[in-house]
């Protein structure tokens, strides 16, 4: 994806508002559940700082590695591949599928597309099973995630 055109969404994401409501979750393109909440991981780097001898202004401070970023998916409801998915996880039967969050404009075109590769489950919370209540099936999925990439559909 071109610079040009992740600037171009930038641009036209100023000129119109987009509200957070509007988006979608595809697990290997497809749509695989429906959720009213989801948290984009934090992107962050480790800095390794280097002092150098006789500089007492300043430190110099290195781009390091990548840290561990999580997608927090909260009330949703999914197919039974998606629960099968964490099942797997849970028997030990890691596999890693990538996931799409897009981001959707108010005629439910895509905005801004978060492409996370070799995801995996972490963390399911399940609901609270009350008569009186009508919680959701899947109350929090975690997702720990490989590679992060971000574009302009």
């Amino acid at each position: 994806m071109s610079e040009s055109k992740i600037a171009e969404a930038g641009k036209k994401m100023t000129q119109e508002a987009y509200p957070a409501f509007r988006f979608t979750v595809e697990i290997e393109g497809v749509a695989q559940a429906a959720f009213t909440e989801c948290t984009l991981p934090t992107i962050e780097w480790e800095i390794e700082t280097v002092k150098e001898g006789g500089l007492n202004t300043h430190v110099h401070q290195l781009l390091g590695q990548r840290k561990e970023s999580r997608l927090t998916l909260k009330n949703g409801v999914g197919t039974s591949q998606l629960l099968q998915w964490y099942i797997d996880t849970m028997n030990q039967k890691f596999v890693q599928r990538d996931v799409t969050i897009k981001m959707l404009d108010s005629r439910l075109e895509t905005v801004l597309c978060w492409h996370i590769k070799k995801a995996h489950p972490i963390k399911w919370t399940g609901p609270q099973f009350k008569t009186s209540d009508s919680s959701i099936a899947v109350q929090t999925l975690e997702l720990a995630c490989g590679f992060i990439e971000i574009s302009a559909e």
